[in-house]
């Protein structure tokens, strides 16, 4: 079994949808530039309050990923 060495960076993604779009968003984008992602881990929820009603969510989570040779 090989030993593997992560890194992990946090990011915060949005969205008027919900919190797994607002995850989703950011998982998405982040796969742009940053390979072997393995996982993430929420750190913070909040959303932005218009008329009584949600109008966006904020999602941070922090993912892990793989570093390589």
């Amino acid at each position: 079994m090989t030993d593997h060495i992560y890194k992990k960076i946090e990011l915060t993604g949005s969205s008027t949808v919900s919190m797994q779009d607002a995850i989703e968003n950011a998982i998405s984008k982040a796969s742009k530039t940053i390979h072997d992602m393995r996982w993430f881990e929420v750190v913070e929820t909040r959303g932005n309050i218009e008329n009584g009603k949600v109008a966006h969510w904020q999602v941070t989570i922090k993912i892990g990923f793989a570093l390589t040779e």
